[in-house]
């Protein structure tokens, strides 16, 4: 009874108001700190101090890894980093990562949700060495068919200004390489939602969704330029060695075609090494067979969508002309060149 009669008396003083009395001051509570003490110095255990700053190498390794950071904010700023220190860098100097171990971790920020981090990113990759973008073309094409059949109406307009860009610096390793040809071009189709239903050669539209509204026109233009610059380098005949005409070489004839090549992997095409390629995964290495497979496969569906869009007037209009053009001039020239 004692120890019951206890508790109960305990519980009351919680809701009892305690008397004060004059001239006494008010008791402190039973979790009271005293922080009355003034100290002459603070210790930090385990603290590493360096008086050199860190060197440019491990400043650019740094801003590296932060790009897979949760904030926006931080991977623009490291990409700002990364593109400011590519450019001040000496002429003929290296960067301070090679370009095979840079491009691969910025290829995820090809689908990066923020505006602003893809145009920072773009920013980067105009002032990398476009020499050695031709040797990691499959795997940069891998994250831009990814962007063009995106969700997000932006990613696939920024998806546009980077293969652009690669078209400009790798457009011969783009058209060739592994599913560079086939598999970019249905991904433009869908991207202008235009299908292509071979076994019964029916076609049909459907009206893309680009953005907000009044964007539409701008990214449709810029998908039909994308598309015409990716016509026009995949159609022309890349540049070949000129003959060695000189008599004196004799016995030495067509010295050219004994040369060391110009392309890294020479044998790629061969597939000795790989897993089994489908059609749309081949390498189309010659003019003549992309020609081949365009006319096979996507000249009607090409033809009648663009004719649409030419109907269209305007901008789309003329993006859709200067694209039926290069289609047009280029199938002339071939059948011109075999008669």
């Amino acid at each position: 009874m004692g120890s019951s009669v206890k508790k109960k008396k305990d519980k009351k003083k919680d809701f009892q108001k305690q008397k004060l009395k004059v001239g006494k001051a008010r008791p402190q509570p039973d979790n009271f700190t005293n922080t009355s003490f003034k100290s002459k110095a603070i210790v930090l255990n385990a603290q590493t101090l360096n008086i050199n700053a860190p060197s440019s190498s491990d400043q650019f390794s740094h801003h590296l890894g932060l790009l897979t950071s949760r904030s926006d904010a931080q991977r623009k700023e490291s990409l700002s980093y990364l593109t400011a220190a590519t450019i001040s860098r000496p002429v003929g100097s290296p960067l301070p990562q090679p370009v095979s171990i840079l491009v691969p971790k910025i290829l995820p920020l090809f689908l990066d949700g923020s505006n602003g981090v893809r145009n920072q990113l773009l920013k980067l990759l105009r002032v990398l060495p476009s020499g050695e973008i031709g040797d990691l073309i499959e795997k940069i094409l891998l994250y831009v068919r990814a962007a063009m059949t995106h969700l997000a109406a932006d990613i696939r307009s920024s998806s546009m200004d980077i293969l652009g860009w690669l078209l400009e610096v790798a457009g011969e390793p783009l058209v060739s390489c592994a599913g560079g040809w086939v598999k970019t071009m249905r991904c433009f189709l869908a991207m202008l939602g235009w299908s292509n239903e071979e076994a019964n050669e029916s076609w049909s539209t459907n009206k893309a969704s680009f953005g907000k509204a009044g964007s539409e026109g701008k990214t449709l233009v810029k998908i039909l330029n994308t598309l015409g610059l990716f016509l026009s380098v995949g159609l022309t005949e890349a540049e070949t060695m000129e003959p060695v005409e000189n008599t004196n070489l004799f016995p030495l004839t067509d010295v050219q075609y004994h040369m060391l090549p110009r392309r890294s992997n020479t044998y790629a095409s061969l597939n000795l090494f790989g897993s089994h390629r489908d059609e749309d995964s081949q390498m189309y290495e010659q003019c003549s067979e992309r020609r081949k497979i365009l006319s096979s496969k996507f000249l009607k569906v090409l033809e009648r969508g663009l004719e649409s869009a030419r109907q269209e007037g305007g901008e789309i209009g003329r993006a859709a002309a200067a694209t039926t053009k290069v289609i047009t001039q280029s199938l002339t020239d071939h059948e011109g060149g075999e008669a």
